[in-house]
């Protein structure tokens, strides 16, 4: 009876550490998409005042993820292989955020199950951390380009 517990091994605490990274980065790409989304359209020539722009920033945080992947594929031009990678992490953060631990509860009391848990979620965890940080270049070459443009009409 004692395996049908609650882990409470480091093992498990490291395994609820890593699901938490994994949400985190899924949250920091939310984030990264509405930026992108908002300095694009800025960078199109919308003029927006900053009461507008707040308004837009706080709708489109209440979006959900993939509400963000298809709005911004209509004003941002990623390759190919980006498109493939936001749909296959929005794939895979669905299944973490709503169905990981349901489907996967049995492998969290044994020491291997637990391993092979940490393992794919490292590696989604790291997929995710990789696309934000592409997500976030583009940001900052976007806020870059507005930034000369203001500077030049001034």
């Amino acid at each position: 009876m004692k395996d049908t517990k609650v882990p409470e091994s480091e093992q498990s605490k490291e395994l609820f550490a890593y699901f938490g990274l994994a949400v985190y980065y899924c949250q920091a790409l939310e984030q990264q998409l509405t930026n992108l989304l908002l300095l694009t359209k800025l960078s199109n020539g919308q003029t927006l005042t900053d009461e507008d722009l707040a308004e837009l920033y706080q709708r489109k945080l209440g979006n959900s993820f993939g509400q963000l992947i298809k709005e911004i594929q209509h004003h941002f031009s990623f390759s190919e292989t980006e498109t493939k990678e936001l749909q296959a992490v929005w794939k895979q953060r669905n299944h973490i955020v709503h169905d990981y631990f349901k489907k996967r509860i049995q492998e969290t009391f044994t020491p291997a199950g637990r391993a092979h848990m940490i393992r794919e979620l490292k590696r989604f965890k790291n997929k995710a951390a990789r696309l934000e940080l592409r997500l976030q270049a583009y940001c900052n070459e976007l806020y870059a380009k507005l930034e000369l443009e203001e500077r030049m009409e001034q």
